[in-house]
Formats: structure tokens, sequence, C-alpha cells
């Protein structure tokens, strides 16, 4: 490792800032295998001797890798590199719970639960779920985990008269809710960029900051009613969304017809 960090390696000038440069050694690094996940990197102040950098350039450079994900700042730890997450992909097509998507991909699930219980719901919750004066809301609140990485940290909230009883809910809350005849069979979600906080950056085992999907979905029954209202931040390192587009049945009228 010594290599990556000798003097003389960080004075071209053509190749950027310094602290870009050393971004880039350690990146490239990490890509090539050189630096693997675990490896921890030197002080900042050994750092700066090997490499006649100052701390602060130092600093700079290693905070911009803690951002992307790529390095990990532990008190106590230092600088390790992050484990690698196989990225997933999700078809937006399908309304299937997490449990469903991770099991038919043959990978191990598990949840962490933070919190289950009956509680007087949210402003956000009664819009959402169309609840009267009164009404009792269900909250399930859990980090998503496969193959032992946490993957999302995920809260759904139910009308307490679909879901009254939320200990009962174990591993799959769409199986639970099928075996009472009440799973959604339709839902709207959106998805949109996310900087992770710093406790759902903890709970997913990365650096504050970092990119994530924040995801918003609410699911209905077969009669019109919402039974679920579900708020998700994935980790941006390791999902990736598909959807498949097609033309529309009027754009390809007209091109039909200017032939």
């Amino acid at each position: 490792m010594s290599d990556l960090f000798q003097p003389g390696q960080f004075d071209d000038g053509a190749a950027g800032p310094r602290y870009l440069q050393l971004h880039r050694r350690i990146a490239e690094a990490i890509a090539s295998g050189r630096l693997q996940p675990g490896d921890s990197l030197p002080p900042e102040r050994e750092m700066a001797a090997m490499t006649g950098l100052s701390r602060v350039t130092i600093r700079k450079g290693i905070e911009a890798l803690v951002g992307s994900g790529q390095l990990i700042q532990r008190r106590g730890s230092g600088t390790i590199v992050a484990p690698r997450v196989e990225r997933l992909e999700q078809a937006l097509s399908l309304l299937t719970s997490f449990t469903e998507d991770m099991a038919r991909r043959g990978r191990q699930i598990d949840s962490r639960w933070l919190a289950r219980g009956l509680h007087s719901p949210s402003p956000e919750e009664v819009m959402a779920l169309g609840l009267a004066t009164g009404d009792r809301v269900a909250r399930l609140e859990r980090v998503r985990v496969s193959d032992g990485v946490p993957l999302a940290v995920e809260m759904a909230s139910l009308p307490a008269t679909i879901l009254p009883d939320p200990e009962s809910v174990q591993t799959s809350l769409y199986a639970l809710l099928e075996s009472r005849g009440q799973r959604p069979l339709r839902a709207v979600q959106r998805i949109s960029a996310a900087n992770l906080g710093r406790r759902d950056a903890d709970l997913l085992g990365v650096a504050p900051g970092v990119a994530g999907l924040r995801i918003e979905r609410v699911a209905y029954l077969a009669s019109g009613a919402v039974v679920e209202f579900t708020r998700s931040l994935y980790r941006g390192d390791a999902y990736d969304f598909a959807v498949e587009l097609k033309m529309h049945p009027d754009s390809d009228r007209a091109e039909r017809t200017s032939r």
C-alpha cells in the first residue's frame, strides 16, 4: 500500500488539485483490487508524512471518497475500504414485497425491527391513507437486510382496521395481508434522490451524506381503498430500478398514418 502514497506522485499540475489526485489514486486502487474491502488506510498524520501533502489536502481527498461511499470512517477504527455491495435491479412494473423480491433471487432475508405498534396518525398518514378523526394507524419500521447487508430503512403505515395487530408481522407484510384477503393489487410509487442523514446512514452502514433513493408507495385493494403507505430509504450503491417503456398507441398510429 505504501507505493500509493510515495512523495513526488502528486506534483503534476495538469492532473488537477492535489486532493483530487489523491482521491483518484485511492479510487483506482479500490477499483483494481489493490485495496480490498476492510483494508485500513494509514492515519491522516502518517499519510501526510508519506506523501508530502498537507493534512488539509489529505482530509479533503479522503472526505470525497467517504462521501461517495468508497471509504468508511469509524471512530476507533480509522478509515477503511467499504465492503462491496452487489447492485440489484428491481423492475418497477411489478408490485412485489422486499421479501418476495429477495427470495426470487435466492438471497437470505432478515429484518431488524426498530418499532411495531399502533399510534395516532400523523397528518401525512391521514392524507395518504384517507383516515378519519379518531382512527388509529399501525406502523412498522425496520431495516431490510439481504445476505447480511442492510439495504433499506422502511416504515410502513396501515389503517388499524387492516392491521390491528402489528406485532403479528414477522417477515413479509404482504404474505400476512394475503392470508387475510387484504393484499394490495396496485400501487403508485414515487422515487426521488436523497442524501442519507446520520441516523439512516448508521442503520445502513454507510457514511452520512451519501446518495440514497427515497421511495414512497401508496398501495390499494381491489375495492380502491388504500391499504398501505410506505416510505423507504434505499442505499444508492445497491439498487437500480428498471422499467420497460413502450411507444404510446397514439404515436404508433400517427407513424403508420404518415407513411
